[in-house]
């Protein structure tokens, strides 16, 4: 699991608690950003049809659904500062 926050390495938890957070930047866990499910180009941003919706995705939330993701949350790309420092 990658944190979103900081990018660092969280090694493959067996279980996520709400209340847990990232040793490094202190980001909580459980919430949209390191699911697995998580996806920003949905209207929702979820790919879970049967998850109830959920406001702030950068918040540890009680989603049934909950899964840490593998790799990287889509959400923790270069910001435009990155993008356009690439071109040049």
């Amino acid at each position: 699991m990658i944190c979103a926050g900081c990018g660092g390495e969280l090694g493959r938890p067996e279980r996520v608690g709400r209340r847990d957070t990232c040793p490094r930047c202190g980001v909580d866990l459980r919430s949209c950003r390191h699911c697995r499910f998580h996806d920003p180009t949905l209207a929702d941003a979820c790919r879970e049809p049967q998850a109830e919706r959920v406001v702030d995705k950068t918040r540890g939330n009680f989603c049934d659904f909950f899964a840490p993701a593998a790799s990287a949350p889509l959400a923790a790309s270069p910001g435009p500062e990155a993008a356009r420092a690439a071109l040049d």
